[in-house]
This record gives C-alpha cells, structure tokens and sequence, in this order.
C-alpha cells in the first residue's frame, strides 16, 4: 500500500435519499445506486487446452480481515463442477451459513493464467471503472447490508441462498471514484494492523505450546533424566521428579448448593470459559439459575468435563457457584500449586488422555473418577512455581496482544461506520 497521507473532515452537507426502503442521510456528491448498476455477476465460461488450473475453494474465501482469497493447482481432470472467476474479481459466498459468517474475497491479482475455478457456492462480482473493489469489499462486509440479503435469502433449512436478483438490486451510497479508494486504503491499514497482530498472537501461541511441551517433561536447565511410563507411553523426565496420579495431588471439591440460598454471587457456566485460557473474564449471577450447582472458592480449577477436547479449564479467582458439567478441583497444597497443574490440564496428552475416557453419544463426557487416573510429571514445589511463571508470561503476552487486536477491530468499526456513511469525508 502507499504511504499517502489523507485530510479529514466532518461533512455539513447532506441530502436525505431512500436506501433499501429506508430513509437515509448521504452527502450532496453521493448517489445512491443499486449494485447491478456498477458491477455484474461474471458469466460461465469454459475453460480448455489447459493442464493445470487455480482453484478456489470454500474454505479458501476468508471470513475474517483478509482480503484475497488463496487458491491452490489441480489437474484440470480434476475439477468436476466450479464457478469461472479471473483476477481482482470479488467472490461472495452465497450460501448459509457461509454468508452470515462474512465469507468473501478477492481473487489475487497474481493468480495463473490470470483466473481460477471457485466453489459453485459464490457470486464472482465485477465492478465496473466506476467502483473500486476493495471499496466494494467494505460495503458488502457490513452488517447494514449483509443483513438485508441475509433476511432476502431462500431455499430448505441449512441450504439457503442469496439470490441474484437480491444482490444486483442491493441499493449502495457511491462516492466520487477517488474517495472510495481511499476510503478502501484507510480500512486496508486498519486490517492490515490487525493481521499483524494475529500473525504475532500465531507466534505466540507456537511459542507457548512448545513451551509447555518441553518444560512439562524436562523442567528447567536439568542434565540428569530417567526413562518413566507415563499414560502407557515412554518418556524421559528429569530424575528429581516424581510420577503421580492427578488424584494424589489433586481432590474433587464436592459442594452442592442451591443458588437461591446463595444471594448475588457469581455463576460460571461452561459458556464463560474460554477454550485454552487458564482465566475467566466473563460469568453470570447465581440470580440467573435454579437447579443445584457446585461451589467454588478462589484458587480451585475448574474444568468442564462435557465435551472435554473443547480444552476448557480456568484457576477461579473468587469464591462461586459453577454449573455440575464442571469439576471443581482443589490442589494439595504440600504436593502441587493451581498454577502449575492447570498448564498439565490444558496439555495435548491430558486432553487426548480426557477424550479416551468420554461416554455418551450427543452429549460426551468425561468423569473425575477417569482423568484423577491420568499421570503427570511433578516437580518439587519451587520449580513448579518458576514453570508456571514462564508460562504465565507467555500467556501475558498473548493477551496483551489480543486486547490489541479488539482494540484495532472496534477502532475499525467506528471508522468504518463514520466514512461509509459520509458523515466523515476524506480527501
């Protein structure tokens, strides 16, 4: 992208129009137009003499803040149905729920041949030289006109689609060509920031993994190591530690409760837990449930056993009550620290080790009597500590970073809103 500098303003000047059977303010240089009117629909075309073709898949039109789709070569033989689209095309998926998650791209500029074959479940849209694509992008990501086909959508439960007809008469403010772009480049930057940051949280969570991997098993600056049997497999741990069941370190806090004799006191339910976080920023009120729940006080882990490779398990920071699809664990204190076995509950072979152990069909389960079986390297007390320090400052960091990007993505929005509308002109 350019490194161009823009003014902005407040625009004073407004004409009210009529956008999609509502009323609404645009500026004088503005024109509302339907999308048929700048753009079309590429037709079919057949595609021969040729041995190897781009393909663009479903699941290679993005849906978050990526602008263009990827694509990858197959044999021509083997691409049996597709929609033809060529460079700088905009792909829109069509389909639910692909639709309502956002799915859209740009065919890359570089992609062979200069066109590629895309999944029959997307419009390849051509804007006219009067429109800019990657303005075109923006207007069809947001919510305001997505959700005026997404209500305009026809077919059977699980299998509805936008309609032609509906997208070619979707009615668009359209500003003068040069604004457009760069109205396009200002919201560019923007996702360009925030891919930066998932690029870093992606490092991150690589890092963190692999961390955890190595100081689970081989703790920190050790040179001596014994061959144990751990979960039925070979490992090497340093000769310090010891191998224990969850169960010798670790009890089931066992507290039924019912949450109208409790007052206002918060409620965790599985819905609050964060798939690999090892805290909770999010919960209810005992107000809101009836039934008997578990209780919980500050340093207990809890972990949901519904569903166990959904990897959801957080250290409590004060005392609660807590739905009974999730166990209430309490560490020993002579033999480990919360802030430790969490890290050996959120690892890949606890996890694998908790889905082996579920029962039930639709709604799978594993059971404490099952994972306090499971068994983990235990280093002594103090390095336990410096292991779990390491980790949490990982963890820190990929925080730090995600609060960054929601940072970025509601900076995005209220920009977005603002030059969309025209309430804010740049120049």
């Amino acid at each position: 992208m350019s490194e161009a500098s823009f003014t902005f303003y407040r625009e004073t000047r407004f004409k009210e129009v009529e956008l999609n059977g509502r009323k609404a303010r645009i500026p004088e240089e503005w024109e509302v137009v339907e999308l048929g009117e700048v753009a079309r629909i590429r037709k079919k075309k057949s595609v021969r003499d040729i041995a190897e073709v781009a393909v663009i898949p479903m699941e290679k039109v993005p849906q978050d803040n990526e602008l263009f789709a990827e694509f990858e070569i197959k044999a021509i033989e083997d691409v049996k149905s597709s929609t033809y689209c060529e460079a700088g095309d905009l792909l829109l998926a069509k389909i639910t729920p692909s639709f309502e998650n956002g799915k859209q791209g740009i065919v890359p500029f570089n992609v062979p041949n200069g066109f590629a074959l895309a999944t029959t479940e997307v419009y390849p849209i051509v804007p006219s030289e009067n429109l800019d694509v990657f303005f075109l992008f923006y207007i069809l990501k947001d919510k305001r006109f997505r959700k005026i086909l997404e209500v305009r959508m026809t077919g059977t439960t699980g299998r509805q689609r936008v309609q032609k007809t509906d997208l070619l008469k979707l009615q668009i403010p359209l500003p003068p060509l040069e604004e457009q772009k760069k109205i396009a480049e200002i919201l560019r930057s923007i996702d360009e920031a925030i891919q930066a940051v998932d690029e870093s949280i992606a490092r991150l969570e690589r890092l963190k993994k692999g961390t955890m991997e190595r100081l689970l098993t081989r703790g920190i600056n050790h040179t001596r190591f014994k061959t144990v049997e751990l979960n039925g497999r070979k490992v090497e741990i340093p000769e310090e530690w010891d191998v224990v069941e969850l169960g010798e370190v670790a009890e089931r806090r066992n507290e039924s409760v019912n949450p109208a004799n409790m007052g206002n006191i918060p409620f965790v339910g599985l819905e609050h837990i964060e798939p690999g976080n090892i805290r909770l920023s999010q919960w209810g009120n005992s107000s809101e449930v009836k039934s008997s729940k578990s209780k919980f006080y500050p340093g207990d882990i809890l972990y949901g056993k519904l569903r166990p490779y959904l990897d959801k398990a957080v250290i409590a920071d004060f005392e609660g009550i807590c739905s009974t699809d999730i166990i209430v664990i309490k560490a020993k204190e002579d033999k480990t620290i919360p802030e430790y076995l969490i890290w050996v509950i959120h690892s890949k072979e606890f996890i694998e080790y908790a889905k082996k152990t579920m029962k039930g069909v639709n709604h799978p389960r594993t059971s404490w009597k099952s994972i306090k079986q499971f068994q983990i390297p235990l280093p002594p007390l103090e390095e336990q500590k410096k292991i779990a320090e390491i980790l949490r400052t990982i963890d820190e960091a990929i925080e730090a970073k995600r609060a960054k990007k929601e940072k970025l993505e509601r900076m995005k929005k209220a920009v977005m809103e603002k030059l969309l509308t025209g309430e804010v002109r740049v120049r």
